[in-house]
């Protein structure tokens, strides 16, 4: 596949899977949401990736790691997020963690983090093109 099909492939993926967190969040299932919402943005990452080293993604869920293995020039306040929804994506896969995560994450708690996924996920596709 070519570097420009590989962008479009991770954007496209992670476009479909935004409303579907939305739809959890709707729901009440808001560790899903919140773990759907680290996809999304690991998706959008995994396309800056491909497009700063012409390569293939590495196969890891660490935002961070995947944000610093890019040319985009994140803030500290965005390292430090990007850091936070790693959690999501930890305590939605993991039985010990997701008993507690659904005590935490109350429907405050994820409107909150979701809305923060989303402006990242709009400042990401804007540094896209």
């Amino acid at each position: 596949m070519k570097i420009d099909e590989q962008i479009k492939y991770w954007i496209t993926i992670a476009e479909n899977d935004l409303p579907v967190a939305e739809d959890l969040l709707e729901k009440g299932h808001y560790v899903w949401c919140l773990y759907i919402g680290h996809l999304v943005l690991e998706k959008y990452l995994k396309a800056f990736y491909v497009r700063d080293n012409e390569a293939a993604p590495p196969k890891t869920h660490d935002l961070v790691k995947l944000a610093e293995k890019t040319k985009l020039e994140l803030s500290s306040e965005q390292k430090q997020f990007l850091k936070k929804v790693n959690n999501y994506n930890q305590e939605a896969r993991y039985p010990e963690s997701k008993i507690e995560a659904y005590k935490a994450y109350t429907k405050e708690y994820a409107i909150e983090n979701f809305t923060k996924i989303k402006e990242m996920y709009t400042w990401l596709k804007s540094q896209l093109k």
